[in-house]
């Protein structure tokens, strides 16, 4: 069952093609690693799915919402965990996830059991009465999976999900991925490659506003010498210079 479907999906700045006309789905079950260089149009390609940024061409359905028609409905239907996740530094943690609720509209014994859970899930059971402010980088992005995760979603897409985390809680959050892989469409981006060799069971590889590969992590390192770092560098690198 395909929960997202990308359609010759296009964005351009000005005279800069961010995301050239570039089609996939993703199932329920798929844990998909979005991968490619700084600059190589990851991140319009989310905001775009997420409603945040119109298409100049082409659309996506993401769990059975067009995200040029049906744009309010395509972000109930969704998770987003921003790579700068916005947060209000004067508010409790606690406070954070009643208004996301809130603005979910999760209210009551929901409310209450929805948030016991992510924080638990999230392990940020600690700090919930702290303000966001005072909270460390890997505390805040922890809340910002929680956000993500409080409505229970269906499709998660989530940006460098890992980021300012700890080695251990890096782990932490690979294992809650894993779990609820099976539930879901997940969508992940990051520049980690052992966190997508370890969770993922497709790879889509982008540079230029241009699909690369779309390939299982296997398939893809087999073919590149054994190593999803030599993948990556063999895909992605210009003759002559940088990526």
């Amino acid at each position: 069952m395909h929960l997202i479907e990308i359609k010759e999906l296009r964005k351009a700045f000005g005279p800069i093609v961010a995301v050239d006309g570039i089609s996939f789905t993703v199932d329920k079950g798929d844990v998909l690693g979005f991968l490619g260089p700084n600059g190589a149009g990851k991140s319009t390609t989310m905001k775009m799915l997420c409603g945040f940024l119109p298409p100049d061409g082409g659309t996506a359905i993401v769990n059975g919402h067009d995200i040029i028609t049906d744009v309010i409905a395509v972000r109930r239907s969704l998770g987003y965990l921003a790579e700068n996740a916005p947060a209000y530094d004067e508010m409790s943690v606690l406070g954070m996830l009643k208004f996301v609720c809130d603005a979910r509209k999760i209210k009551g014994s929901k409310r209450r059991q929805a948030i016991d859970k992510v924080a638990s899930s999230c392990a940020i059971s600690g700090v919930m009465h702290q303000s966001i402010g005072t909270l460390s980088k890997g505390y805040r992005r922890r809340l910002g999976l929680a956000q993500a995760l409080v409505h229970d979603p269906d499709v998660l897409i989530l940006d460098e999900p890992t980021d300012g985390l700890d080695p251990n809680q890096k782990q932490e959050v690979r294992n809650l991925i894993k779990k609820m892989a099976s539930e879901k469409c997940i969508v992940i981006s990051t520049h980690i490659l052992e966190e997508v060799e370890a969770i993922c069971n497709r790879i889509i590889m982008i540079d230029q506003g241009r699909i690369l590969v779309n390939e299982t992590p296997d398939a893809l390192i087999a073919e590149h010498g054994g190593s999803l770092n030599r993948a990556f560098r063999d895909l992605t690198v210009k003759k002559g210079g940088a990526s």
